[in-house]
């Protein structure tokens, strides 16, 4: 039998009456006098456990559990009484009847409360694992998670070819400087993290391979500051045998097929503004159009 059926948070009205099987963390617990509540968490969302006293081996283990264990339930999906769902919630008008309870990890007291949105960033890094249970975080990642998708559908479907490119390389001369990474074989000699696989996507292109693209790390020894990054994730594309409107259309195309798939937004067609014009009106080649 499989360890887990269905996610908490996709358990819906629609599997009233069978029995499911959940894992995942207690976010609170709350004793009524009798019968103990436990809003189950997983990725996708939270679910209410309802955990009855005619069940005495499972009960007395539910009177055990503090937020932050991880367990299983295996239970029954039924409708909430009227008065008690949840609007907020995708699993709101259901709960689950508990009737086997699994501790798969107890948890010592957490540092903080998941939902404390007022904590510190060397709290949070310092308990990273923690703070990325918290469903903003959790939903911050599947967002990257939706547009590295959507990029790599739009660009598969355009005929691009996703090839990865090295990582341990020459330094070459860039914008920046480079990471250096000594060589254990060849004494006094370093290999350079790529501040952009620049040199090897023009390889590419020469080599026959018209379009490429990678969703890659750079690396880049700079100064922090708002702009810069040591480390970032770039969409990496090299094209041939295209002209300029030809490539602003792939991309405004990519853009919009992104929007939708990762946020459900529909764009327009993108302003063209030609660079002699954004010099004269702005004295910028990059102008902030939002600000009339």
């Amino acid at each position: 039998m499989a360890m887990r059926s269905h996610y908490c948070g996709l358990v819906t009205e629609a599997l009233q009456g069978q029995t499911v099987t959940l894992c995942g963390w207690v976010n609170r617990r709350r004793d009524h006098g009798g019968v103990i509540f436990v809003d189950l968490r997983d990725r996708e969302g939270y679910v209410q456990v309802v955990c009855d006293p005619d069940r005495p081996e499972m009960f007395k283990l539910a009177e055990e559990l503090r937020n932050e264990f991880c367990i299983q339930i295996k239970g029954l999906v039924r409708l909430r009484p009227d008065g008690t769902t949840n609007d907020n919630l995708k699993s709101g008008k259901i709960e689950v009847l508990c009737h086997e309870l699994t501790v798969l990890n107890p948890s010592v007291t957490p540092p903080f409360q998941l939902d404390d949105d007022n904590l510190s960033e060397t709290t949070r890094l310092t308990h990273r694992v923690l703070d990325l249970r918290r469903p903003y975080m959790q939903k911050n990642l599947m967002l990257r998670y939706k547009v590295a998708m959507a990029v790599r559908k739009f660009l598969d479907a355009n005929g691009f070819v996703d090839i990865e490119t090295p990582m341990l390389t020459k330094s070459t001369p860039e914008g920046a400087r480079d990471y250096l990474v000594p060589s254990r074989v060849h004494d006094g000699h370093f290999f350079a993290l790529p501040q952009s696989p620049q040199l090897f996507k023009q390889l590419l292109m020469v080599s026959g391979f018209d379009r490429y693209y990678q969703i890659t790390k750079c690396f880049r020894d700079e100064d922090l500051r708002a702009d810069r990054q040591p480390e970032f994730t770039q969409i990496d594309i090299e094209t041939s045998f295209m002209d300029e409107e030809e490539i602003r259309a792939l991309f405004q195309n990519m853009i919009k097929g992104v929007f939708v798939e990762a946020l459900g937004i529909e764009l327009g067609d993108f302003p063209i503004m030609a660079y002699s014009e954004a010099m004269h009106r702005f004295g910028s080649d990059k102008p902030d159009l939002r600000v009339k």
